[in-house]
């Protein structure tokens, strides 16, 4: 049996891949795993790397370019416009070299989990008559799976199947799909974490990430609060990921405002694989809103302050966040007024830092949304549409 997962651009379509090639190599061993990514991908060292991902592949494919809350404003941009022009040839180059690709593989069955590199790969299997599962995490369909929805074998989706605009009886509702190690995080097992990352066990600890790429927005308010709060809370520990291409800008803002003892209780990196054990060990979770982190957070129980971006695509970030804030599961910061003003930001932890109960109370209501057997289902999916079972 050999199956072809694609998708990428960013760490919420990358990670969900790595949980399912894991659980399909758990479930059928001798299954052959490929990947199929895109060009120029920062991302796609992940899956290369991956002991359960056999073989990997990349292929041009394009990007459609336009900001939510932009309007008409996005259409009059050159540099855009002549970037969406380029980028449709690409498409079109990636078409061709993904129906060569799946007709020499010949995988019994793709999965897609979204992002550009998703539409030439599907359409080319198309064209080879090779059936194709789709999955979307956030309660919008993505323009590539809108795209490639029309020849779907299947739609797989996060939320309640009726709010989606597929043909009903075409989608099921099945979570998403997270890395195994994100798990309920009990007392005893935060405790194991933070001697794992070496943070003392009665310390306040603050964890901070901007998603699989970094947030500037987000790196550069925290770095500008996180002084402040050290010399709030002597006992405050602060795990920051800043991505790889801020790292060392992080690492320099922190080396010029912070005393030798302070940077002591700073740890800076650019990415991490194991971040289930920094989140996990963690008091606070400061992060964006995209579909597949707050999965994983919900599934861990963790009180989350999150950030939305005000500026990707059909404003889905904003969606997800407005939807936990209005269940009080979660506390949102606004990335406009932090661009102008990180006090807020620093206020709100403060005040989550001294409010224990507040804490217990986020922990619960976000463990609410969590669905601990979304990768098993997916991966069930697969394997039956790959043996003409389902």
């Amino acid at each position: 049996m050999t199956i072809v997962l694609t998708g990428g651009g960013s760490g919420g379509h990358v990670t969900p891949i790595i949980a399912i090639a894991a659980e399909l190599k758990k479930l059928n061993p001798e299954a052959k795993i490929i990947y199929i990514g895109q060009k120029g991908d920062k991302m796609a060292d992940i899956p290369a790397q991956d002991p359960n991902i056999d073989e990997t592949y990349s292929i041009y494919a394009g990007k459609f370019r336009r900001f939510h809350g932009e309007g008409l404003k996005q259409l009059l941009d050159i540099e855009t416009f002549v970037k969406n022009a380029r980028d449709f040839f690409y498409v079109l180059i990636g078409i061709i070299q993904s129906w060569r690709l799946t007709r020499e593989i010949k995988p019994d069955v793709v999965f897609s989990r979204g992002g550009y590199v998703s539409v030439p790969v599907c359409l080319g299997a198309h064209l080879n008559q090779i059936p194709y599962i789709t999955h979307d995490s956030d309660p919008i369909p993505s323009l590539a799976n809108r795209l490639i929805a029309r020849w779907a074998s299947l739609h797989a989706v996060a939320l309640p199947k009726d709010i989606y605009p597929y043909l009903q009886s075409k989608t099921v509702t099945t979570g998403i799909p997270v890395n195994v190690n994100f798990v309920k995080v009990t007392p005893a097992l935060k405790k194991e974490y933070r001697e794992e990352i070496g943070i003392p066990v009665k310390a306040k600890m603050l964890f901070i990430i901007g998603g699989g790429l970094g947030s500037q927005i987000v790196n550069k308010a925290v770095c500008e609060i996180v002084p402040h709060l050290l010399r709030q809370y002597q006992d405050l520990r602060v795990v920051h990921i800043a991505g790889a291409s801020s790292e060392n800008f992080v690492h320099a803002d922190y080396e010029r405002n912070l005393s030798p003892q302070e940077r002591g209780r700073v740890k800076v990196f650019g990415y991490i694989s194991d971040v289930y054990r920094y989140s996990g060990a963690a008091d606070i979770v400061i992060t964006r809103a995209g579909a597949t982190t707050l999965a994983e957070f919900a599934l861990q129980g963790k009180a989350c302050i999150v950030i939305p971006s005000a500026f990707l695509t059909g404003g889905h970030q904003l969606k997800n966040a407005e939807y936990l804030e209005d269940q009080k599961a979660i506390i949102v910061s606004n990335e406009i007024d932090l661009v102008d003003n990180a006090n807020r930001l620093a206020k709100q932890i403060s005040q989550l830092l001294e409010n224990s109960k507040k804490q217990t109370e986020l922990c619960s209501k976000l463990s609410e949304f969590a669905k601990p057997d979304a990768t098993r289902q997916i991966a069930d999916i697969i394997l039956g549409l790959a043996k003409n079972e389902t």
